[in-house]
């Protein structure tokens, strides 16, 4: 994963929590179920839909899925006391601590409506909601990494050939923008106006066919364009270094052989490591299908910041006012959560919208910058896949 800005490194964490485990496996209530008594305090408030129950329709998630996730926040959240009440004195569980926070997470409410749908004082809800984040961030990060092993590379190079036949990649990587609200007078504000006059907050990832983030960078200012934000994250240090995207070559022909890489848009710069499509309209036959295959390819970058921002609506809207040391965090967490459906297949995400547009009204960026070596790694990518390589 790479670096969130604003986000301060912690104590190693040793503890993992598995998906089966058996505190996140039980889909049905037990004897003392917190929701059958949370949910009469929303009764009226929420409308379920034709294909989720209740549970479903408030927090866009499974009662597994939930239930693992509180098993991950559980002990931070714990160690930290708090007298969290509703509004007529009731305290709250850390049960319904953890449902409030993934409330305002997924439904992007303000914390106005929120306490009112609740009954509670908006500032407890922020105040819950960024308990949850913290330990989010401290228990939840290993569901966001590289690939560890080869195995692991290969079968996401696998999937990704099976899409359109593109050998040997191993990621698909785009930027969205989470829009913000500042006050005029903010002297930093210029900084976050982004090329289409907005205050915006970019956020850059890395996606696997799956739709899964294996790597994020979050809290770069709208005003950089992709290509500095890619040129100033820990990822592009490592593959720069070598120490990414550096391992198992495939043999194409008997004179070339593929090294591995992702795939991104013109917005990027063309780099050994980091394949864009060719430029330009007058394009020869393998040109024109090599762009073909790199967009269907991608495509799942786009879906998965699409996706992302349909679940996690916090980051859907536009934020008012936020905190920009937190909000990278916030988006970090959201990033975690989404992994987290995916690993758990939580059937809540197939009743979501498929689509691809993450940032509407945003122009295509260009990158002019190309890297000769990978210049001619794509031209011969290009003649692979068009048949026209020789042997």
């Amino acid at each position: 994963m790479g670096p969130v800005r604003g986000f301060k490194k912690r104590r190693k964490i040793d503890k993992k929590v598995e998906p089966n485990a058996a505190s996140a496996s039980s889909g049905q209530p037990g004897k003392d179920d917190w929701w059958g008594e949370f949910s009469k305090r929303i009764n009226g408030h929420f409308r379920p839909s034709k294909t989720l129950d209740n549970f479903e329709s408030v927090f866009k998630v499974s009662r597994k899925t939930f239930n693992y996730v509180f098993s991950l926040v559980q002990e931070d959240m714990t160690s930290k006391p708090a007298n969290f009440t509703f509004a007529n004195g009731t305290p709250l569980s850390l049960h319904e601590q953890a449902a409030i926070a993934l409330r305002r997470l997924s439904s992007g409410e303000s914390l106005l409506n929120i306490g009112e749908k609740f009954g509670l004082n908006h500032s407890t809800v922020s105040q819950v909601t960024w308990r949850f984040v913290e330990a989010m961030e401290e228990r939840g990060l290993h569901h966001l990494q590289w690939p560890k092993t080869e195995a692991e590379m290969t079968q996401i190079k696998t999937k990704f050939e099976r899409i359109r036949g593109l050998p040997n990649c191993c990621g698909a990587i785009d930027t969205t923008h989470v829009a913000m609200c500042l006050p005029l007078a903010e002297p930093t504000s210029d900084m976050w106006l982004d090329q289409e006059k907005n205050h915006t907050m970019v956020l850059q990832a890395i996606v696997d066919p799956d739709m899964r983030f294996q790597d994020i960078v979050a809290g770069w200012p709208g005003k950089m364009d992709d290509a500095s934000i890619l040129r100033s994250s820990n990822f592009f240090s490592l593959c720069e270094k070598g120490k990414r995207l550096n391992g198992k070559k495939m043999e194409i022909s008997k004179e070339f052989i593929i090294r591995e890489y992702i795939i991104g848009d013109s917005g990027f710069p063309l780099l050994p490591w980091l394949i864009t499509p060719f430029p330009g309209k007058e394009l020869s036959d393998s040109s024109m299908e090599f762009n073909k295959r790199h967009f269907a390819t991608r495509m799942v970058a786009q879906r998965a910041l699409a996706r992302l921002k349909e679940m996690w609506r916090i980051i859907q809207g536009v934020m008012w006012r936020p905190d920009k040391n937190k909000l990278p965090r916030i988006i970090l967490v959201c990033c975690l959560l989404h992994n987290i459906v995916i690993d758990l297949e939580d059937e809540v995400q197939d009743e979501l919208p498929l689509t691809h547009q993450h940032d509407p009204g945003y122009r295509q960026q260009v990158c002019e910058s190309v890297d000769k070596t990978a210049s001619d790694m794509r031209e011969r990518l290009s003649l692979y896949l068009s048949g026209r390589l020789p042997p």
